[in-house]
């Protein structure tokens, strides 16, 4: 199943939930390595997996958010680099059972590239590029960069994919409300990384993480003013807040399903859910893009 033919099938496409907190819910600690379990636990990713293809996902993403060699590394666990991703897209591929396309996350690297750290364009495009052909090697269809704030990294990431694959790409950077409006820890505002993103040759724009979904909605405006592209958006189940020593995140799959019409509305063409959006929620929103015709 391939991008291009869901998209042409479905005015609008429903990506999965979160994985980061739904292992949490099954005994990841804090400073474990989630990639890691798919080498050692591959039947909890696989059920993860399933839970939202089950839920109506068209697209879920594999466990390789933090599986570029310089976020292995500090685990000491560079070397089984492409292993850990190779065996991620694997999982989520038979999980998919054919019904739902299969896209790999890649998150950031944690470094900065020059003059505020030491990495170099060149540097950054390499680290991307070994990711990138472990996740071609096994078998994905897609690729999202997520959770990004810097635009000089993920215009690094999105060279990496051009350079070693011809699949699709999807850009999406998290956003936070601030006394100017909507930007990035790193200033990008979405008008502007949606602009930039389109014309380095992204294939798809967007936002996760940060917010909940009413700020989704606000994210999405700024975005579509600017491109003509597909938008995903992958809002947070409400903001995180800490209660009896966990983070919880408060908002239900009904209320998260309710605001669907408005992202709709706003110019989303993907929707999700990152943090805290579990299989109920994707659910919600299964229903609401079906009440749209999807």
């Amino acid at each position: 199943m391939f991008f291009s033919d869901i998209l042409a099938r479905k005015r609008f496409l429903l990506s999965d939930g979160a994985i980061g907190t739904e292992l949490a819910k099954k005994g990841l600690r804090p400073g474990d390595c989630p990639e890691l379990l798919n080498a050692d636990d591959p039947p909890v990713i696989a059920e993860i997996a399933r839970s939202y293809v089950d839920a109506g996902s068209d697209i879920i993403l594999t466990n390789t958010f933090g599986g570029n060699p310089v976020k292995l590394a500090r685990y000491g666990l560079e070397s089984r680099m492409d292993e850990l991703n190779e065996k991620g897209v694997r999982i989520a591929v038979e999980a998919a059972g054919g019904r739902a396309a299969v896209f790999a996350s890649i998150g950031s690297t944690g470094e900065f590239l020059e003059p505020l750290g030491t990495f170099t364009e060149s540097d950054m495009v390499d680290v991307y590029a070994r990711q990138v052909r472990a996740l071609v090697r096994g078998g994905v269809e897609g690729f999202v960069f997520e959770t990004m704030s810097d635009l000089g990294e993920i215009l690094c990431a999105l060279k990496a994919v051009r350079e070693n694959s011809d699949l699709p790409a999807v850009s999406s950077m998290t956003f936070d409300k601030g006394m100017r409006g909507y930007a990035t820890m790193m200033g990008i505002t979405p008008d502007r990384a949606a602009a930039e993103l389109e014309a380095a040759g992204s294939d798809v724009v967007g936002a996760n993480c940060g917010t909940g979904i009413v700020d989704a909605v606000e994210i999405a405006r700024a975005m579509r003013s600017h491109t003509g592209l597909p938008l995903w958006m992958k809002p947070n189940a409400g903001m995180p807040e800490l209660i009896g020593g966990r983070t919880v995140y408060r908002e239900t799959p009904e209320a998260f399903g309710a605001r669907v019409p408005d992202l709709i509305d706003a110019g989303a063409s993907i929707v999700g859910g990152c943090c805290g959006a579990a299989p109920d929620h994707i659910r919600s929103i299964r229903s609401a893009l079906d009440r749209f015709g999807s």
